[in-house]
């Protein structure tokens, strides 16, 4: 049965959207705009990128929209999908499709004019609505309805479509975290966890990109608690999830409105020592910059504490500078027994919006006029110098510096 809604969107009638839909819905064939950006419209969620599907095979789509003035960019044209860009922004168009044959990632399509049948391979049914461009939204398959409970659900047979692609596991609870409400689906548990084999199968990259969307989700705790009942969390990590540290993360993000950060998040869930971190890398292919993050969040947090006095608290952000000392000091405050309103906590974890640390002021031509040669001797001299400096409490006066300096100098070789 199809029902069917009226969206009251501006931005549907507004260029230049409302003129690429006239090139494209007219003269034959069909055009509509179909899924994210109707889903969040409806849940009063900024719209986001929005996607176009068309009767229109891809060669229409290009010679319709090139006639008009816009710029057409085969970026998938093999899938049907031609990037058009007007007046600056991009909207990926689609011919419409249906599965012929699906095995995991790839599925083999044919191009079709069926809106229900393109609607039924898509992967929940709140993503599976379409809006023509006077504002009528098509349900094929009861994604009005659950869009109303926010509620996530497969479409059709929830194994069927988790086969079709095993990254929909992930997307399941990801989804589930940013737009459902209360617990999630029983049977599109069921069908994950049945499915979870699959995981392996799936690239590092992809499961990397999809992990970071879930731990930044407004209900990501819940959403991960289930993942970690089911053992499907252990299957993604490769280790023992901390779901106590995580949801303590999410508690401070608040108390101290901070953005929702997903290193940092992920360093809470899944790194206690800098092993968890190479582990992580290795199975999520991370970038060098947040392994890096993940590896000095692992360093040494256990020594951080609230009785900390800001002196200490000064020396560990000049040696690992602000974004570790943060990574590190909230890691540490939510493997504590204190809670997120904790004010000696706070005053550590918010120093270095009070304090930026100096550059070493003294160079190594201050030693070299002291009579120090080139070479070890001179770094070592430097490093010492350095140390006096930081335990000194960074001092800038000249009659400081060149004590520390002298002293230096004296010092042994």
């Amino acid at each position: 049965m199809t029902s069917s809604a009226r969206l009251d969107a501006p931005w549907l009638r507004e260029a230049p959207l409302g003129d690429l839909l006239a090139v494209l819905d007219r003269d034959g064939e069909e055009a509509r705009v179909v899924g994210g950006a109707i889903r969040n419209t409806l849940l009063k969620e900024p719209h986001g990128d929005i996607d176009i599907a068309t009767t229109a095979m891809p060669q229409e789509v290009i010679r319709r929209v090139t006639a008009a003035g816009f710029k057409p960019v085969p970026t998938g044209i093999e899938h049907g999908t031609v990037t058009v860009v007007a007046s600056g922004t991009p909207f990926e168009v689609t011919t419409l499709r249906e599965d012929v044959e699906t095995y995991g990632r790839h599925a083999k399509v044919a191009f079709g004019r069926d809106w229900r049948r393109d609607a039924e391979r898509r992967d929940f049914t709140m993503n599976a609505l379409s809006a023509s461009r006077d504002g009528t939204v098509h349900d094929y398959v009861g994604g009005l309805a659950d869009i109303l409970a926010r509620r996530v659900r497969f479409i059709g047979d929830a194994a069927a479509r988790i086969a079709e692609d095993y990254l929909r596991i992930l997307r399941f609870f990801r989804f589930h975290a940013a737009y459902g409400e209360g617990a999630p689906d029983p049977n599109g548990v069921a069908a994950c966890i049945a499915g979870r084999a699959g995981l392996e199968r799936l690239s590092r990259e992809r499961v990397h990109m999809e992990m970071r969307k879930l731990l930044v989700a407004r209900h990501a705790v819940p959403a991960l608690a289930v993942m970690t009942e089911t053992g499907l969390l252990v299957e993604v990590l490769g280790g023992v999830p901390l779901l106590a540290s995580f949801a303590n993360m999410v508690k401070l993000d608040a108390a101290l409105a901070l953005k929702p950060d997903p290193v940092r998040r992920l360093g809470a869930l899944g790194v206690a020592v800098v092993e968890d971190a190479e582990r992580l890398r290795e199975r999520w292919r991370l970038a060098n910059a947040e392994y890096e993050r993940l590896a000095s969040m692992a360093d040494r947090w256990w020594h951080l504490s609230r009785e900390w006095e800001e002196g200490q608290g000064r020396v560990l952000l000049y040696r690992i500078g602000p974004e570790h000392f943060r990574d590190r000091v909230l890691v540490a405050w939510t493997r504590s027994p204190e809670g997120a309103a904790d004010p000696r906590w706070k005053a550590l974890a918010t120093l270095p919006e009070r304090w930026t640390a100096p550059a070493f002021p003294l160079k190594a031509a201050a030693f070299i006029a002291r009579g120090v040669p080139k070479g070890p001797r001179l770094g070592a001299v430097l490093a010492a110098a350095e140390e006096a400096w930081i335990a000194a409490g960074f001092p800038r006066g000249k009659s400081a510096l060149d004590a520390i300096a002298d002293a230096a100098v004296a010092g042994p070789p």
